[in-house]
């Protein structure tokens, strides 16, 4: 996350559909600038090769990265068969070919052996820290780097057509910390081949999809930093499936203290054990947490 002291308080969410050829640092760098904000910081790191949704939050949003970088994400990518590259994608080496590519039936075949739980070791030109330090940087540099394995979820993933030039294009909606370029490896090496992705798009990111998202290019033509505001999405946009509790304006200014509340004045049945977000006249003060006995305040909004 980018902090810096000067600059303007923007609060919100910028969903930037991320072009290729750029990295996620890249992307809050050049919009902090933009919208001349003191702090921002992006959910879900999409590397050059990646393009599509990229959550970016701007001041007090960005409490709320961990709660998108945590939920579930969505992509497409189309994978070439016939050969495997050392980075799983087409801007790497090749380091394996093989002649097959699995037909229809075949495909259709192995995907459910893909669905749930799985382990899968990230490819070594990945952003995993490794000792300290970057493991593609390792890569790079030549050494040998042993990623270790790790399980992921998937909960879908389907083939959704077969191209020319010995490609098909899948749909997968999967955990945190999943890597596709590894998918595709692992799904043509089960077929009998080998496979690496020509293309990678991240299509939703915890509550944000592509129908959210604005290009970058769009923004630079945007000369005033007050009109930029407008692609600005409220803090709530990220909390669309938590419950909302409407406070009064003192209740919301003891929860922005850090201050309980008693939940006598509130209708809280549905509540009990849940948590859900405080808001008076539309504007977020705190997730809280509800019990019988008290609203606590778990992550406060100073906006």
């Amino acid at each position: 996350m980018a902090r810096h002291k000067k600059g303007e308080d923007v609060n919100g969410w910028l969903i930037v559909d991320k072009p290729r050829g750029m990295g996620s640092t890249d992307v809050v760098n050049m919009t902090r600038r933009m919208f001349k904000a003191k702090k921002n910081g992006h959910a879900g790191t999409l590397d050059p090769f990646a393009t599509g949704v990229l959550p970016v939050a701007f001041g007090e949003a960005t409490k709320l990265l961990p709660l998108v970088t945590d939920g579930r994400k969505e992509y497409e990518f189309v994978l070439q068969w016939g050969a495997e590259t050392n980075t799983g994608d087409s801007e790497g080496e090749i380091v394996s070919r093989c002649e097959k590519v699995p037909s229809r039936e075949d495909i259709l075949a192995v995907l459910p052996q893909f669905i749930g739980e799985i382990t899968q070791v990230p490819p070594a030109f990945s952003a995993i820290k490794i000792n300290g330090q970057r493991a593609y940087d390792l890569a790079r540099k030549g050494e040998d780097v042993a990623v270790p394995e790790r399980k992921v979820e998937i909960y879908t993933l389907e083939l959704l057509e077969e191209l020319p030039g010995c490609q098909a294009r899948f749909r997968v909606v999967c955990s945190k910390g999943t890597y596709v370029r590894a998918l595709g490896r692992d799904l043509a090496r089960k077929l009998g081949t080998f496979g690496y992705l020509q293309e990678l798009r991240r299509t939703k990111c915890g509550k944000f999809s592509l129908e959210d998202t604005i290009l970058l290019e769009n923004l630079k033509k945007v000369v005033h930093t007050d009109a930029l505001k407008e692609f600005l999405l409220p803090l709530i946009t990220s909390l669309r499936d938590i419950a909302v509790l409407a406070v009064s304006e003192a209740d919301a200014a003891k929860l922005r203290l850090g201050q309980g509340l008693s939940p006598k004045n509130y209708d809280i049945d549905n509540l009990k054990d849940k948590q859900a977000v405080a808001v008076f006249e539309g504007s977020p003060a705190a997730i809280v947490r509800i019990d019988e006995r008290k609203i606590s305040p778990v992550r406060v909004f100073n906006c």
